[in-house]
């Protein structure tokens, strides 16, 4: 009898099943469910009509309601989503709400927080979950995000879902899930200084197509995987659903507990693997020390090319930030190569969540606290000219006309963001290249897509950052 894969396991469990097998369907139980701003009004309407006006949700301690999308905007809309999330709170009495307590009444554009550790707010959902303590391994999440998936470099099942079957799970939750079939993406070797996640899931996409994963679960495996650190992880599990993938997953090492271990507000879980005689769907290797700085040209993040053959791509704008590029460990990647310099093109950076832009002021770029007579993180990309913004999802999903760092003509940007799709950072007459932090910022100095092998050639230090 062939043995699981870790998904398999893991929805085994959550099932009542000794084992499960690919295109079979269960019922499972839901450790998490997560919604936002963007989802939640949707979601709680549609629990409201099913479930009735005055019901509670299955669990109220198993609810995680983070805003982040749509927050920085005079938008009033928007701001009467998180007067709905609010309202909904209140009435059920929810424990892990994470409230952007600037956003009143009163019209225009809020105020954004003047100190990231004194706010609510905690900014991406994505980044702020794991932050928070609602992340373990083997657990199932389900989030009204296709990015949920990044949870999976914990060692969990975590994928999206629509605003219908969000509102069951908060009814019931339970939910009802196909087995889906696992991809095994195996690197070798250690990472390269001038490589990160991102480049890897640039390949992977590029190899097997925006659709090649289609509701199968992306499990990346080998020591390359173990070279990475965990937020690093956490990129290439975030962009699965780029390859249509019902989930991405990393095996849980000592990183990872020592993270989960120091944040979870449950003291117990389960960790699973692979079995040694577990059936793959599809598998491909890689040698890091042959592969090169990746970026996803426009219109598609299966466009891939490398950054040396895009050298004479003139950019207009740079942006770092998001689930996907937002994160401390990809603020020091760029830091480290703006350093002394001065960004040719407007340059926007925003923060994953207020715990990174509060470290973003506390370490320097060897990714410890800093010193009397140190630069902060912050400081080294603002002396650089870059502008900074308060943390958020901002410009990756484009957003109302007043977003940080929005694409409002026909810029050509290059982005640690997650997709390139037209109009998905804003004009659908912009075009955006998707890359590294790394080659982001190697981009900004010179005004073109640029390898950032012609600035760095050293590891970059990461210290304790993103670590605990």
């Amino acid at each position: 009898m062939p043995g699981m894969t870790m998904t398999e396991k893991i929805l085994a469990k959550h099932g009542g099943k000794a084992r499960v097998s690919p295109g079979e369907n269960v019922w499972i139980e839901v450790d998490v469910l997560m919604t936002h701003d963007i989802c939640g009004p949707g979601t709680i309407g549609i629990f409201h009509e099913k479930f009735g006006r005055h019901a509670k949700v299955w669990d109220r301690d198993k609810v995680v309601i983070i805003p982040d999308h749509y927050i920085f905007t005079a938008e009033e809309i928007c701001h009467r989503n998180i007067q709905t999330l609010r309202d909904f709170v209140r009435e059920q009495g929810l424990k892990y709400y994470y409230d952007p307590e600037f956003i009143t009444s009163a019209p225009g554009m809020p105020n954004p927080y003047k100190d990231p550790t004194k706010t609510n707010y905690k900014g991406v959902c994505h980044k702020a979950l794991p932050e928070e303590g609602h992340i373990r391994p083997g657990e199932v999440l389900i989030g009204t995000d296709s990015h949920t998936c990044t949870a999976g470099a914990f060692g969990q099942f975590a994928t999206g879902v629509g605003n219908t079957d969000a509102a069951f799970v908060l009814g019931t939750g339970k939910t009802w899930v196909k087995i889906p079939p696992t991809m095994k993406f195996t690197f070798h070797g250690q990472i390269p200084p001038y490589l990160t996640a991102k480049d890897l899931i640039l390949a992977v996409i590029g190899e097997i197509g925006v659709d090649g994963a289609t509701y199968k679960s992306m499990y990346f495996a080998g020591e390359g995987i173990e070279s990475l650190t965990l937020e690093d992880r956490m990129t290439l599990t975030n962009m699965a659903i780029e390859a249509g993938g019902k989930n991405g997953v990393c095996d849980v090492d000592d990183k990872t507990l020592r993270y989960v271990r120091a944040r979870s507000n449950v003291p117990q879980w389960e960790v699973f693997r692979d079995d040694a005689n577990a059936s793959y769907d599809f598998e491909h290797e890689w040698d890091l020390s042959t592969m090169e700085p990746m970026v996803a040209k426009p219109h598609s993040p299966d466009n891939k090319d490398t950054a040396h053959n895009c050298r004479d791509v003139k950019l207009d704008r740079a942006y770092i930030g998001s689930c996907t590029g937002g994160k401390i460990t990809d603020m020091l990647f760029a830091a480290n190569i703006l350093k002394g310099n001065q960004v040719k093109v407007p340059t926007f950076v925003v923060p994953g969540s207020t715990e990174v832009h509060a470290d973003m002021r506390k370490l320097n770029l060897r990714g410890v606290e800093k010193g009397p007579n140190e630069k902060s993180i912050e400081e080294i990309l603002i002396a650089a000219g870059c502008l900074v913004g308060p943390s958020g999802c901002s410009a990756c999903l484009g957003g109302p006309g007043d977003t940080f760092g929005r694409l409002n003509s026909t810029e050509v940007c290059i982005s640690t963001t997650n997709r390139n799709f037209p109009g998905r950072m804003g004009s659908k007459n912009s075009a955006v290249y998707l890359a590294s932090p790394l080659t982001v910022a190697a981009s900004a100095l010179t005004g073109y897509v640029t390898d950032p092998r012609e600035y760095i050639s050293q590891p970059i230090e990461t210290g304790m950052a993103g670590v605990l």
